[in-house]
């Protein structure tokens, strides 16, 4: 069997990078997909369209800001979890869980948190909290799973070009970090990382100050697999030609390759 391929593309609003979506899912074929900052509501969303390119869908809208939405070629994902447990009162679409292709997969858009300190902080640092006991059982289950999405989390200084104009920035603080680690430390496996242990290796990079073409990025797009999934980790790497397109997100996606069960 062919080795099973998950990736993660926040689009930054899918309505503006359609074309960019449908030609990287025809050009690198991944068996999955977790997208975040759909930026638009349930309706608007462009099913008829995935399903043509080969796709099954399950999606969470929400009218011009967050929205998460998991992909599944050839099948339709089994829809698990919509939000985290103890969020269920959030207004906010953040958290999308399903089964495809044998592994739960986790779908995230963690808030950004800035500016800090202040309520949008202290949001993000709550919802990190509620995410963080939702994977502990999701680990504990002993089930195939990735957590795979946008963290908005830069886990040491070796993820960034640069610390020196972050210093402030809520992706870089103590708090955010500490709590990436205590993920980390429920036994989950930082799959971009293992496979590139020394290399500078980016997935974001801002519109300001030429920053992409300067190299001038951070790695805050991430894919996390449980202790049961970790063994079958083959290789991981970002599309970087998608973040050099026209008018293409700030981010480029991410991807895995994992060995067939």
């Amino acid at each position: 069997m062919e080795p099973l391929k998950i990736a993660t593309f926040n689009v930054n609003g899918l309505q503006a990078r359609r074309a960019h979506l449908l030609e990287w899912l025809h050009r690198e074929s991944p068996d999955i997909v977790c997208l975040q900052e759909l930026k638009m509501a349930d309706a608007s969303f462009p099913v008829d369209e995935i399903q043509n390119a080969g796709y099954g869908a399950l999606w969470q809208g929400q009218k011009s800001w967050n929205g998460v939405a998991i992909l599944a070629k050839g099948e339709t994902p089994q829809e698990s979890r919509r939000g985290l447990p103890g969020n269920e009162n959030d207004p906010q679409s953040r958290y999308l869980e399903a089964v495809a292709h044998g592994v739960v997969v986790g779908c995230l858009y963690l808030p950004n948190g800035n500016p800090q300190p202040g309520p949008k902080f202290d949001y993000k640092l709550d919802w990190f909290e509620k995410l963080n006991a939702h994977a502990a059982q999701l680990q504990a289950s002993g089930h195939p799973v990735v957590l795979a999405g946008d963290y908005n989390v830069i886990p040491t200084d070796e993820d960034i070009y640069s610390t020196r104009s972050w210093q402030k920035d809520a992706l870089l603080q103590p708090e955010s970090r500490a709590c990436f680690e205590q993920l980390l430390e429920q036994g989950w496996t930082d799959a971009l990382r293992t496979c590139h242990p020394n290399e500078r290796i980016y997935t974001f990079w801002d519109y300001f100050r030429q920053h992409w073409q300067k190299n001038s990025g951070m790695r805050i797009d991430h894919l996390l697999l449980s202790a049961s999934l970790a063994p079958r980790l083959l290789d991981a790497g970002v599309d970087r030609w998608v973040r050099d397109q026209p008018h293409a997100s700030d981010h480029a996606p991410t991807w895995i390759t994992l060995k067939a069960p």
